[in-house]
């Protein structure tokens, strides 16, 4: 832990007199630091990974959102804004990673906790509020706009290819029983990307990345975290994740209390459950190919892919 501490103390002035490991999401690690009679939360998306350009390529465009968003709407106090380094900026970078660093919020991931009533209606609260703000906002938005493009497709594919002489015998042997259907739904999503493209579907600012391990419950609040998904796109690039939860008709009861003329786009809706999922199988993949994984986080990956795949019919 000793770079972060100097990291922390060079970059952001934070002498931390303890640093612990917490529970890391999908795209970096996290640990909770402690200076003094402060918290802080540190993220590090570590370069040795393959993921980790998506998911830090364009921090210094959506973070002026989220900070906009945090002072100018009903989301204030319900979403964590990264402090800035002793540059000003969003973020610290050197050879090893990028971080950055918040504010600690005291409370608990909701995880596998159902929600409340209360935490119901206040995630449609959140969610119709952040869906009030598109391209009309006083920033720059351009770097975040939905272009219904599969950037990851074209590598999928070559590693679905039954000559790809990269895949591992025991990612082809995973994929073989599912090889069909995933054809079929590329096809499938690559249509919906080409009809989507020549459409002119009203954007707003969405999340993208809508579950109850990005919700925190902190006191009487509910938080949304982990924007690093923050797009402007059709509303069903969120309501996605949301329209095969259990509590989806009361969320949508609160919903329509802002947008009371809202219908879901079925074509839509499709287009992001595709390419979620098929994103999802690629990025386990990825993992497999690319990044250098211990034997026991390979074996967990490769019961990952399993798992997603089972998922598809």
């Amino acid at each position: 832990m000793s770079n972060y501490r100097f990291m922390l103390k060079e970059q952001y002035g934070i002498e931390a007199t303890e640093i612990t490991t917490q529970q890391g999401g999908w795209s970096a690690l996290a640990y909770k630091v402690h200076s003094n009679q402060n918290y802080y939360f540190l993220k590090v998306y570590e370069k040795s990974r393959a993921s980790t350009p998506k998911w830090t390529a364009l921090i210094d465009q959506y973070v002026p959102i989220i900070q906009w968003l945090a002072h100018h709407t009903d989301l204030q106090r319900k979403i964590p804004i990264p402090i800035l380094t002793k540059n000003s900026t969003y973020k610290y970078e050197d050879d090893s990673g990028v971080y950055q660093l918040f504010a600690y919020i005291e409370g608990t991931t909701i995880g596998q906790s159902p929600l409340s009533h209360v935490q119901i209606r206040q995630l449609a609260e959140m969610v119709s509020e952040l869906h009030r703000h598109g391209e009309e906002i006083p920033m720059d938005t351009d770097a975040i706009k939905e272009d219904f493009k599969i950037p990851y497709l074209p590598a999928l594919k070559e590693a679905l290819a039954q000559d790809a002489n990269r895949t591992l015998s025991d990612v082809k042997e995973l994929v073989a029983p599912y090889l069909e259907t995933m054809q079929h739904q590329i096809a499938a999503l690559e249509g919906l990307s080409y009809t989507l493209q020549s459409s002119n579907m009203k954007m707003r600012l969405c999340h993208t990345d809508i579950h109850n391990w990005n919700l925190m419950q902190s006191n009487d609040e509910l938080i949304l975290i982990d924007w690093e998904g923050l797009k402007l796109a059709p509303v069903e690039a969120d309501l996605m994740f949301l329209v095969d939860e259990p509590y989806f008709d009361e969320f949508m009861a609160g919903y329509v209390k802002i947008h009371s003329h809202f219908t879901i786009n079925h074509d839509a809706l499709m287009f992001y459950q595709l390419r979620r999922k098929l994103e999802d199988i690629w990025e386990f993949i990825e993992q497999i190919l690319y990044d250098d994984l211990p034997e026991q986080d390979r074996v967990e990956v490769l019961s990952s892919i399993k798992k997603e795949l089972e998922g598809i019919f």
